[in-house]
């Protein structure tokens, strides 16, 4: 490639109209590869054992694990098209314009189908605490896979009216060969900003702060029922036990998810974007990313059963007869 004032053309054979990427030191560019393919890889590799686990073991097959086995799935495609990501970050995207516009595609509609399942998993779970009676009645398995593909097709419908002009007319906003852009306007903007993240989030706050709140009054609650003094303590370090590992999960799950995509977000809402220079924007997107990573170390590292099908999957034991009817419980 050309050199040009600290700069490389992408493509130079087209000196006027190629995009122009920075030179950087050998050391950082090393650095974002091993890194951005560290986290690519993981994210597709620990994804792909939630959808394994789920997917092989019939026990496993409850609505909640639905919900984790949808939302592994979607976090594992992320991960493998986060390769791409790579690429847009180095500078240069050289696989066209078609390519472009359906890797934009797809990476809106497998992170909007997450941050949904997400919603899901939190409605679930306060259903589960604040009512547990009647959760078997109101969480099956039917009415999750029913919710479940509403999620997807209406992130599918969503996005394609939304990016209709970009996939339309591919390139179209491109400045330069070599550039891979989507553009949206303003109105789309805020309606995906409602929909992507002002409202999920609003809604993960107030039910997982409900969740909490009913979960330590449930607990207080059992821990004023007891009468002997021997029991009372025994209780008393079990309930002090289960409110902290409440705190410490509940906070985490919130926390991790406001600190990878809040930051996307608000950069795009402020409209700052534009000002952001190469490395801080990599951050941002790279940061979004990541919660694809977090998820399963979140949602299922935390379960017995995920550890015990781990061990399933490394030694092949799943692929004896029968091993679908192992007791994972």
């Amino acid at each position: 490639m050309e050199t040009l004032e600290g700069y490389e053309l992408c493509f130079p054979q087209l000196l006027n109209t190629s995009c122009r990427k920075p030179i950087r030191s050998y050391f950082e560019a090393m650095l974002i590869y091993i890194v951005l393919s560290s986290i690519s890889l993981s994210t597709a590799a620990f994804n792909l054992l939630i959808i394994i686990s789920i997917s092989h073991f019939k026990q496993l097959h409850t609505p909640t694990n639905l919900l984790l086995l949808s939302l592994a799935v979607s976090d594992f495609f992320v991960g493998l098209l986060m390769f791409f990501q790579i690429m847009l970050i180095d500078g240069c995207w050289l696989l066209g314009n078609i390519i472009c516009n359906l890797y934009q595609y797809v990476i809106y509609i497998i992170t909007s189908a997450s941050i949904g399942t997400t919603v899901l998993i939190s409605v679930d779970r306060y259903v589960a605490i604040c009512d547990p009676l009647h959760y078997s009645t109101k969480v099956t398995k039917q009415r999750v896979q029913v919710c479940v593909c509403l999620c997807w097709t209406g992130s599918i419908f969503f996005h394609s009216l939304l990016l209709m002009d970009n996939l339309e007319q591919p390139g179209r906003y491109n400045s330069c060969s070599g550039e891979c852009v989507f553009v949206i306007n303003y109105i789309a903007g805020i309606a995906d900003a409602l929909l992507s993240f002002i409202s999920p989030v609003t809604v993960i706050i107030v039910l997982y702060m409900r969740v909490f709140v009913v979960a330590v009054s449930q607990a207080r609650a059992m821990r004023s029922h007891v009468t002997a003094v021997t029991l009372h303590q025994t209780a008393k370090v079990t309930v002090n036990k289960s409110e902290l590992k409440a705190a410490r999960t509940l906070g985490v799950v919130i926390v991790v998810f406001l600190i990878c995509i809040c930051p996307y977000f608000c950069v795009a809402l402020s409209g700052q974007d534009t000002l952001l220079n190469a490395s801080s924007a990599a951050f941002v997107i790279c940061l979004f990313y990541f919660n694809s990573c977090l998820n399963p170390v979140i949602y299922a590292f935390f379960y017995p059963w995920f550890r015990k099908s781990i061990k399933l999957i490394v030694t092949l034991k799943i692929l004896q007869p029968g091993s679908c009817e192992v007791n994972m419980l």
